[in-house]
């Protein structure tokens, strides 16, 4: 199964990833690192987390406030949103079509 990012959800976790790195050099490698986790564990077991809408599922990071919302199509994966939890929770839902 493939991965396809929606180009905002990849700007997401580029902006995430660039904050960690000005506050502490290398955290925005761990950040990386457990975003690529996540989806590992996201394409081996995709239905393993919890539906939020329709079907549409959200698998959170350990360690960051982040999560990955995501939906299975027939053929891939789509990345929906790489989200921080504590701010405006449904703002990705516009990228639902």
């Amino acid at each position: 199964m493939k991965v396809q990012w929606h180009k905002e959800a990849q700007r997401e976790a580029a902006e995430a990833a660039r904050f960690y790195q000005e506050k502490q050099p290398g955290l925005e490698q761990r950040f990386l690192d457990i975003l690529e986790e996540a989806l590992q564990r996201i394409l081996r077991r995709p239905k393993l987390y919890p539906l939020i809408e329709n079907q549409i599922h959200k698998c959170k990071l350990p360690r960051f406030p982040y999560g990955i919302i995501y939906r299975l199509n027939s053929d891939s994966i789509e990345i929906l949103a790489v989200m921080h939890l504590r701010r405006e929770p449904g703002y990705w839902k516009m990228r639902v079509t």
